[in-house]
């Protein structure tokens, strides 16, 4: 590296991180609008400067989508801030979703020299906000050109067409790529509104449906239909569509199946499972299935049993439902939480407790069947279990009762087997994981996979990258069947 080169660097590791702004806790417990308000022009262009321009790009090899994180920062810097989301878009189909939902702390922003290195005065900074620096410059494009970005020239049609199974990142991200291809697509969601997890799994004070649904209009732009309300596996099979008008299935199902403790009590009124306090509290009850169009009643103290990024959704959902007392019940430490720490910190600031070292017992009601309260244990931390985190043994005699009319569980999920099993030559693990090959290929000729129900319960990154992978493999196999 040239002296001047070196001095470019050491100027940039002296710039100080840009706060990202966002809502007063008590401000935003009041409503359900996005915690967080984004950079503005200024800021971002201050932030970019951070990025050192690294040769080996750690950041971009750490994303699970391979963003070219320093070329688009090179842009922001410029002032070149439609450039800059062009980038983003040519390797990743949700890069607004993304830059807000994904764990970058512990991919591109995990990686990134910025944060590990050694100023001369000693002092450290943290690495360059590149998940907010992302969906800045993808929300930047929208603004200007008044919605998503349309290609330039439409694709002839192939004649070949695939039915996709869930309107999920993964689903979605094979949609989008096969229609600009000129192939038909229909998209098959269980839900009554397309979306999949991005809607009915994401609450709104982290991204909202806005953003959804602008891509979604974007994508019935390209000639791609949803059909929703459709429970494939019951209400039409995979076997169906491909004897009938498809030449190939995509399956996006996810893992949507919440996990159950196993306990005495689940079944009160006043428990729930984490996805069905998640949308009644989050969205109206026209966009609801109907047996979960009754809208929750207003809690008062609220126990959300779990650790993870959906156990924050539920804490923070209830302190906006007007909740004077939510509690997160834990069994392990915070340091053994698999979820992000920005979500606890927000937790915390809302008004948030949190109970660690806990695990319940049972779960209480009164005589006509409303849960009053759940009884714990504490515990104390032994050896490594499997996961490598220190198993939680149960301390005897401590048992106490948190007080609770409304209970979230919120243990982490697995895939729905139904269509694994309604699907003849469907290779699946006995966690209901389909089978894939590297690039997406099931054991059934003409049917493709990725996401959550290859993976259990993921990020929307990971599933993208699926979805991409799947799409490339996809169209390969069409060009056999010419």
């Amino acid at each position: 590296m040239s002296q001047q080169q070196t001095h470019l660097v050491h100027r940039k590791l002296d710039i100080g991180v840009q706060k990202v702004p966002k809502q007063d806790a008590g401000d935003r417990i009041q409503n359900w609008d996005e915690t967080y308000l984004g950079f503005d022009l200024n800021a971002a262009k201050i932030e970019a400067q951070r990025c050192i321009q690294c040769p080996s790009a750690p950041c971009q090899e750490a994303c699970p989508v391979s963003n070219d994180i320093p070329g688009a920062f090179a842009l922001i810097e410029e002032g070149d801030i439609l450039g800059a989301a062009d980038i983003f878009r040519e390797t990743s189909n949700l890069p607004e979703m993304c830059g807000r939902l994904c764990p970058q702390e512990s991919l591109c922003e995990g990686s990134c020299v910025v944060g590990f290195a050694i100023r001369p005065d000693g002092h450290a900074e943290p690495a360059v906000t590149i998940g907010k620096l992302e969906s800045f410059c993808t929300d930047f494009q929208r603004r200007e050109l008044d919605g998503y970005p349309r290609p330039k020239y439409s694709a002839a049609s192939t004649g070949r067409s695939i039915g996709i199974i869930g309107s999920g990142p993964a689903g979605l991200a094979v949609a989008e790529i096969l229609a600009l291809d000129g192939h038909s697509c229909t998209v098959f969601e269980f839900w009554p509104e397309p979306g999949g997890v991005l809607v009915y799994g994401i609450p709104n004070f982290k991204m909202r449906k806005q953003i959804v649904d602008d891509y979604i209009e974007y994508l019935e732009g390209l000639g791609i239909a949803f059909k929703c309300g459709v429970y494939v596996g019951r209400d039409i099979t995979v076997d169906e569509m491909l004897d009938g008008e498809f030449d190939a299935v995509f399956l996006g199902t996810g893992a949507g199946v919440g996990n159950e403790l196993g306990i005495e009590g689940e079944n009160l009124t006043g428990v729930h499972r984490a996805t069905d306090f998640l949308v009644r509290g989050n969205l109206e009850p026209d966009q609801l299935p109907e047996n979960l169009r009754d809208v929750l009643a207003k809690p008062r103290n609220v126990a959300v049993i779990g650790g993870g990024d959906t156990s924050m959704d539920c804490v923070r959902t209830a302190m906006r439902l007007g909740a004077e007392n939510v509690t997160c019940v834990y069994r392990r430490t915070e340091a053994e939480m698999l979820g992000r720490a920005e979500e606890r910190i927000n937790a915390r600031e809302e008004g948030v407790n949190f109970d660690m070292l806990t695990a319940p017992l049972r779960i209480i009601g009164d005589e006509s069947g409303q849960v009053t309260g759940v009884e714990c244990q504490r515990m104390e931390l032994g050896e490594p279990d499997d996961s490598g985190r220190r198993r939680p043994v149960p301390i005897e005699g401590s048992e106490f009762v948190i007080e609770a009319d409304t209970v979230a569980i919120a243990i982490g999920y697995g895939a729905d087997p139904v269509v694994p099993k309604t699907t003849e030559g469907l290779n699946a693990t006995g966690k209901d994981l389909i089978e894939i090959d590297g690039s997406g290929r099931t054991s059934r000729k003409g049917v493709f996979a990725g996401g959550d129900n290859v993976n259990g319960a993921d990020l929307v990154v990971t599933a993208l990258a699926d979805g991409r992978r799947a799409a490339e493999a996809i169209s390969e196999y069409f060009s056999t069947l010419d």
